[in-house]
């Protein structure tokens, strides 16, 4: 699967001091839909159980294997791609080391966005996608999908592809299936679910 190397053009660099990214501007950087997208959904929830406001980023290696996944609470109160990008950053970089030395990117970071609201584009989002863009330029990754996650269920914005299930969750501090969650991280904590990674 293609996902686009880090060289791509820049996104939504001209959309305001916030810097966010338009669907026009997302669907013509020709970013593809994860193969499986409601298996990877389903494996970052099962992972981090994120509830709103969350926001979680995994990267996949070759054949959409998930090697490792952040999820944090976002740090700004309004839709800013700039400060969202250094948030992601700081997460990739306790993750997965950089790979600024690879001629071509070998591996791909998706975003999924935990929040309360409709499924559809919203200015937050554009924020993200902007800040998800120019983290993977600026960590050697492959820019991939990004994907909502709210009560109604999750969504790729810019693909075809959405179901019910997993969801956000109508009641919090409960999972999907009603029973216990654990308690939330406070906003000023971080919490990683790390798997095998593949190796470079």
């Amino acid at each position: 699967m293609a996902f686009g190397s880090a060289s791509a053009p820049t996104l939504g660099a001209a959309s305001g001091h916030r810097r966010v990214v338009q669907p026009s501007q997302w669907a013509a950087a020709g970013i593809p839909s994860p193969y499986d997208p409601e298996a990877l959904v389903t494996s970052l929830h099962r992972l981090h159980l994120p509830r709103p406001p969350t926001v979680v980023v995994g990267v996949l290696g070759p054949g959409e294997r998930l090697v490792a996944s952040a999820s944090f609470a976002p740090g700004a109160t309004r839709p800013n791609g700039w400060e969202y990008r250094n948030d992601l950053l700081d997460q990739l970089r306790r993750i997965v080391p950089h790979d600024l030395r690879r001629r071509v990117p070998v591996r791909t970071a998706v975003l999924l966005c935990c929040r309360f609201g409709e499924p559809e584009w919203t200015q937050l989002d554009g924020a993200w996608m902007w800040a998800l863009r120019d983290a993977c330029t600026l960590h050697g990754l492959r820019c991939g999908a990004y994907l909502t996650l709210t009560p109604s269920g999750w969504q790729v914005l810019g693909g075809d592809e959405s179901g019910k299930r997993p969801s956000a969750g109508p009641v919090a501090g409960r999972r999907n299936d009603g029973t216990e969650a654990p308690p939330a991280d406070t906003a000023d904590q971080v919490m990683r679910a790390s798997v095998p990674r593949a190796t470079a």
